[in-house]
């Protein structure tokens, strides 16, 4: 057996070979999977904060298992990101898995890692796997799920909260560049979530912000936006987005970012903006049947906001991680 690396740029037809073993060996999730474009754009493409590898084992031409190492290159350069490590099924209990752990590990260290971290379902064969690897789990989040088709939109709009002294700005699709620097000042508004004790906050600029903005549609996917700002001084105070898919191809929506910046904590502004958002996709996307959120289980606040919303737990995931 030999692991090779694929060339990204010139070899797309591995890239699509490991999304094949990656859907493959998921096949028993109960959430929604990353799509063909979206792998490509997370897991094999290099961007400006981040290098990527990708390498893959192969047998008769046909892509058997292989990961995908991130490694960033503005903050947390001390770290490495494994995701996805996968073995096809019918190749599974030959020691590939075991395999590709260790050559994920031996790349880590030769870029000078220390830490290694995964995500990973809390129970199951990806735990037991990562246990069995040395991986210990760090923070845990929850996935939780909206079903659209029995969601109350009547009793959802009457949920929703007066906020004095704020106003809502929103938009779908991409952020234009005048929102940048304000979505940079939110995101940095995030760091105060829970995570890896070895893992440091992330520094956003426009510059950055815009290009993980002009990575949306390139992922096949596309945005419903929702940002609060204080009347008096025009600054942004709160904000969330859910993404779907571009082509419409499935009844799936991802609830992605939501933050509330802390001088603006304590007015409900988190579940005006989540309702308002949530509203607004579902009257302009009636197609969509569920709504799927991450969380870790230490946001009691957010949670709390997810529940009354009619969110339900789906399962828990951990991030693992292994010093190095």
């Amino acid at each position: 057996m030999s692991i090779q690396r694929v060339d990204l740029g010139q070899d797309q037809g591995m890239v699509a070979g490991l999304h094949e073993a990656y859907v493959a060996a998921n096949a028993d999730d109960p959430g929604p999977l990353v799509t063909l474009p979206r792998f490509r754009m997370s897991f094999a493409a290099e961007r400006s904060d981040q290098g990527v590898e990708m390498w893959v084992a192969t047998e008769g031409g046909k892509v058997t298992g292989g990961y995908s190492l991130g490694l960033p290159r503005l903050d947390n350069t001390h770290t490495a990101s494994v995701f996805p490590l996968v073995v096809r099924p019918e190749r599974r209990g030959r020691g590939l898995g075991a395999a590709l752990f260790e050559h994920a590990v031996g790349r880590a260290r030769a870029h000078g890692r220390r830490l290694l971290l995964t995500e990973a379902p809390a129970t199951g064969v990806g735990a037991r796997f990562a246990r069995a690897h040395g991986m210990t789990p760090s923070t845990t989040e929850a996935r939780r799920t909206l079903d659209l088709r029995a969601a109350d939109p009547a009793a959802l709009k009457a949920m929703t909260p007066t906020v004095e002294g704020y106003t809502l700005q929103q938009w779908a699709g991409p952020a234009g560049p005048e929102l940048l620097d304000d979505l940079a000042t939110l995101l940095d508004g995030m760091n105060d979530a829970p995570r890896d004790p070895g893992v440091e906050a992330s520094g956003y600029d426009a510059e950055r912000v815009g290009e993980g903005e002009r990575r949306i549609t390139g992922a096949g996917q596309t945005c419903y936006s929702t940002l609060a700002r204080r009347v008096s001084d025009g600054a942004p105070a709160a904000f969330t987005r859910i993404a779907i898919k571009t082509d419409r191809s499935d009844g799936w929506a991802n609830q992605v970012d939501t933050v509330v910046l802390r001088p603006h904590r304590g007015r409900r502004l988190g579940l005006l903006v989540k309702l308002a958002n949530l509203l607004w996709l579902r009257e302009s996307e009636p197609h969509l049947d569920r709504v799927i959120t991450w969380n870790a289980t230490t946001n009691v606040h957010m949670l709390a906001i997810n529940e009354a919303m009619g969110f339900r737990l789906l399962d828990e995931w951990h991030i693992w991680r292994l010093e190095l």
